[in-house]
């Protein structure tokens, strides 16, 4: 399924951008709660949705296969941070929690201290 065309192409997103959302929807429009989970944890640490480079998996339904391949993982949102692959919506939740996520940010010179 992951062909070489689309590891580039997916490495292209991941690795071109702070942060990257795979996800159902927008940042700024997300169509699942899931996605709108993850979006929101961003916005409670103040990285704004027109910060984070979103791609709409509605959009590229025929890649998602592949895309999970690529990041092993099932679901979505698929969050990506300086090319890192966090997790999905739930983990990204629980760093938030812990204060882990403003933290990694912080650390990765995404958002001022």
């Amino acid at each position: 399924m992951l062909t070489e065309e689309l590891k580039a192409r997916f490495d292209q997103y991941t690795q071109n951008n702070d942060v990257v959302v795979f996800m159902k929807g927008t940042p700024t429009m997300p169509s699942c709660g899931f996605s709108a989970r993850a979006i929101a944890c961003f916005n409670q640490v103040g990285y704004t949705p027109e910060q984070i480079c979103g791609v709409n998996v509605l959009e590229m339904w025929e890649d998602v296969l592949a895309l999970c391949e690529y990041s092993d993982w099932p679901t979505f949102p698929q969050i990506y941070i300086k090319g890192e692959f966090i997790g999905g919506g739930d983990i990204l939740l629980e760093m938030l929690q812990a204060g882990e996520l403003k933290e990694m940010l912080i650390e990765k010179q995404i958002l001022a201290a």
